[in-house]
This record gives C-alpha cells, structure tokens and sequence, in this order.
C-alpha cells in the first residue's frame, strides 16, 4: 500500500470527490425530470408514488453510472498507454501521430 506517493493518493481523493458530486448532480437533475410528470400532470395516490419510485430508481443508476465512468476514466487515464506502441509514443517527445 504505501507504493503510491503523496500525490498519486491526492489525485485519487481529488477524483473521487469529483466523481461524487457530479453524480449528485446529475441524479438530481434525473429525478427531476422523471418525477416532473407528479408536478405537472397534478398525479395523486398510486400513479404519483409509482412515477416518484421510478425517478429514485433512474436517479440512483445515474449516480452509479457516473461514479463509475469517472473513475473508470481516471483508473485508465493514470495507468498509462496500455500497448507498447502507445507507450513509445508517448515517450518520444515532440512526436506526433499524423499518418
């Protein structure tokens, strides 16, 4: 565990943090426009608690989703090129990848 230095362990952090607020934001934009139709159509009873059950559901996979494609990128993103070509092209400076 202690391989990562100071700044590898602050990238994380900062990357998680990122990656849960905007999952809130994103959920509770989702809730919002799921759950509109309660406000709008004036719905009561079961049609209005279906409709706001179904906005959580949509809500919460929108917040895992985006946490996981956050760190997902970010996870692919410091692990570096994955192929040996990637990685000698990215170690030749000043080269670039016109064909």
């Amino acid at each position: 565990m202690g391989s990562r230095s100071q700044a590898q362990r602050d990238a994380v952090t900062v990357e998680i943090g990122y990656a849960l607020v905007t999952a809130a934001f994103v959920a509770g934009v989702l809730f919002c426009l799921a759950a509109a139709p309660v406000l709008l159509f004036d719905l009561h009873g079961p049609a209005a608690r279906g409709t706001l059950i179904t906005a959580a559901a949509v809500a919460g996979f929108g917040f895992l989703y985006r946490v996981a494609r956050v760190l997902w990128r970010f996870d692919t993103a410091a692990s570096g090129p994955s192929s040996p070509a990637e990685r000698a092209e990215s170690a030749a400076p000043g080269r670039s990848r016109r064909r």
